[in-house]
């Protein structure tokens, strides 16, 4: 699934760039080497970032 349509960024990018250290919207964006256009993808970003997030907490308990 396409997360940024303007920079043809799919999910799996978007979570490979997170499980390398990226942490905020603007890391995905350096890791995939685009630039941020409409931004409307930023928010899917943050969800995603969230998500990983939770599941490290869940695993570390």
């Amino acid at each position: 699934m396409y997360v940024c349509n303007c920079n043809g960024i799919r999910e799996r990018e978007v979570r490979a760039a997170v499980a390398s250290g990226a942490s905020r919207p603007s890391e995905i964006f350096r890791a995939c080497d685009a630039k941020p256009q409409c931004a409307r993808c930023v928010c899917d970003m943050r969800e995603i970032l969230q998500e990983q997030q939770q599941a490290l907490r869940y695993a570390a308990e």
